[in-house]
């Protein structure tokens, strides 16, 4: 897929969803310690997540911060570059790391994004209400109809 047709010319990505239970903005360099945090304490719950079949990510022995910032800095050239979008998930009044969602080109032509999530594992009970969240929210503000949810069922959940 070329990266022009990920989004079309002229459409400006939504850079913040807020509910009661979190806010998601771009993910950047500047949650490098929170974010290195919240998904090297996770990495079992993460990988028994749906969307995450491949079992590469998140490292099993993790990765060192420094590591965990370049990552942090290719996301955020993807999302300059409009090849990708990936969010950091924070609790509503604070900047503590819930979890992370992912909005990427797919890899069939079934679909127009792929879309995957994470929680951190001490916040469990939020992972279906993110999901939904992030379904409607791509529903109402992004322009692609075809969503690869990685597995996921539309649940009723609050957000």
């Amino acid at each position: 897929m070329i990266s022009e047709e990920f989004v079309p010319a002229g459409f400006v990505p939504p850079t913040s969803l807020v509910t009661e239970r979190f806010r998601l903005e771009p993910l950047g360099p500047q949650h490098n310690s929170a974010d290195h945090t919240a998904w090297m304490s996770s990495i079992e719950h993460i990988r028994s997540t749906p969307g995450y079949p491949d079992g590469d990510w998140p490292p099993r022995y993790g990765m060192t911060p420094e590591e965990n910032l370049t990552d942090l800095h290719r996301h955020a050239s993807d999302f300059a570059r409009r090849t990708g979008f990936t969010f950091t998930v924070l609790g509503p009044a604070d900047d503590v790391v819930i979890g992370c969602v992912y909005l990427y080109p797919p890899d069939s032509e079934e679909w127009d994004v792929t879309v995957q999530s994470w929680v951190r594992a001490d916040k469990a009970e939020l992972d279906a209400a993110l999901a939904d969240a992030v379904a409607r929210w791509l529903a109402s503000e992004w322009p692609w109809k075809r969503v690869d949810r990685c597995g996921r069922e539309t649940g009723d959940h609050r957000f």
